[in-house]
């Protein structure tokens, strides 16, 4: 039987004028009767290829069909079987890479906004749903968790669930990790996330701020004074370039602005850790992070914002989405550009980048075509602020410290199939094993070591 088609119901955006001038949400997200019918899309499939294209297997037809009959509630309780954190997710998983990448309905006319409709049933289960109390009786076995970004607080949640006593200890001075620290305001509001941390305050999991484990406490006195611990303290150390330079004023990594902004809210006047504002900004790099970085430069009214990268916009790791924000809201777009050397002024304040244009050649190890420089095509962009966004690696704080751990050659902790490191009872998943990646891998990793954890305690 033919399936009729219907066209994707798009989710509606603030005005980019309007919008670039704050920090307030530019999605606006579904209201229920755009929501029910995105669901009514789904053609609820026998073998449903989305769900395979989730890193935490989310039951997607079941909790598409609980909305497209108005069933919100029943809809969260489904996506939160597999997934804790419905609003964040809806918000910042690259859906189109992976559960709508798979969707069928893609192959008739649009896939289902699978990542629209999540985020609509997580807003309404933190506004209206009452937490569920769990009857699993407490286990006396304690669990540490160090960091608490979307990889801890999946695992923190997952053994809390179970029973465990959870411990998750945080070096800043808000609960979050990258959740609060990396993602602006106009993508994630923080008040979402706090909802979340409450929730699992509520559940029992005590939360320890202002402690860096490495320093403050020792691995050794968490494996002391706990069952099992688990390592999820993201990817926190910025990869530069390595050119003439890049030590001047005025150049900063993406991981210190956005952190400056988001956490520490550098952009209001009576700010204790103020961001300088520049007026000719430049962000190196295209991935999510440079998007964010870019964004968050216009907000801080600056006059003109380029970004660099040295492939072209085909090879642009930054959703597609975030890449048409920003182009709406003036962001400008240098491709096929490489930075050469940083020129300062006298006080050693960055005055400009100096560039040449690239070609695409072959591809290289990561499957993209490798850039190539065009001969004599070196060209210059005045700035007064460069931000550097080419990634990040593990912070070497707890590797250092801890010299039994096993780590790769880029600082990454090596784990096995259960997630477990090279020392007993020590855990670890998220960015601090694959290195900066996705919010939703990192909260699968959590989900696999909680399980693993839980195998091992006998929860």
């Amino acid at each position: 039987m033919a399936v009729e088609k219907k066209p994707r119901n798009q989710m509606p955006c603030r005005d980019p004028k309007e919008r670039a001038g704050d920090f307030k949400e530019v999605s606006l997200g579904y209201d229920l009767q755009t929501a029910k019918a995105e669901a009514m899309r789904c053609l609820q499939c026998k073998n449903p290829l989305c769900r395979s294209g989730c890193p935490v297997s989310v039951r997607i037809p079941e909790f598409l069909h609980a909305v497209a009959n108005g069933e919100i509630e029943k809809a969260g309780e489904i996506i939160n079987t597999t997934n804790s954190l419905p609003a964040v997710c809806g918000r910042v998983c690259p859906q189109e890479e992976q559960c709508e990448k798979m969707c069928i309905r893609g192959k008739m006319d649009a896939p289902v906004a699978i990542g629209n409709v999540e985020r609509f049933v997580g807003d309404y289960m933190l506004k209206n749903a009452a937490p569920k109390k769990t009857d699993k009786k407490q286990s006396d076995k304690r669990v540490a968790v160090v960091g608490s970004g979307p990889s801890s607080l999946t695992c923190a949640a997952s053994l809390a669930a179970k029973g465990a006593k959870v411990t998750v200890f945080e070096a800043f001075h808000k609960a979050g990790g990258v959740l609060v620290y990396g993602i602006p305001e106009f993508r994630l509001p923080k008040s979402l996330v706090e909802s979340e941390i409450n929730k699992l305050a509520a559940a029992g999991v005590e939360i320890v701020t202002n402690t860096v484990i490495g320093k403050t406490l020792t691995m050794e006195e968490l494996i002391a004074d706990f069952d099992a611990v688990f390592i999820g303290n993201g990817a926190g150390l910025p990869v530069f370039l390595g050119i003439e330079g890049e030590g001047l004023n005025g150049v900063v990594s993406a991981n210190e602005y956005l952190t400056r902004v988001n956490l520490m809210k550098a952009y209001e006047k009576d700010s204790i850790t103020p961001v300088y504002r520049g007026k000719n900004v430049c962000v190196i790099g295209a991935g999510n992070v440079a998007m964010d970085a870019a964004r968050t430069a216009l907000r801080l009214n600056a006059e003109s914002v380029t970004v660099v990268y040295r492939r072209g916009r085909e090879e642009m790791p930054a959703r597609k989405e975030e890449i048409h924000h920003a182009e709406e809201e003036g962001v400008r777009f240098e491709l096929l550009t490489a930075p050469l050397k940083l020129v300062g002024s006298e006080s050693r304040r960055v005055t400009s980048l100096v560039c040449e244009r690239m070609t695409l050649g072959e591809p290289d190890a990561s499957g993209r075509r490798r850039p190539v420089k065009v001969s004599g095509s070196e060209f210059e962009i005045k700035t007064d602020l460069v931000i550097v966004a080419l990634g990040t690696s593990p912070n070497p704080l707890i590797k250092d410290s801890f010299k039994q751990l096993k780590t790769t050659e880029r600082g990454a902790i090596v784990v096995d199939e259960n997630m477990q490191t090279s020392v007993e009872k020590v855990y670890a998943g998220g960015d601090a094993v694959t290195g900066a990646a996705t919010v939703i891998l990192a909260m699968g990793a959590g989900r696999k070591a909680a399980a693993a954890i839980a195998e091992k305690l006998g929860l």
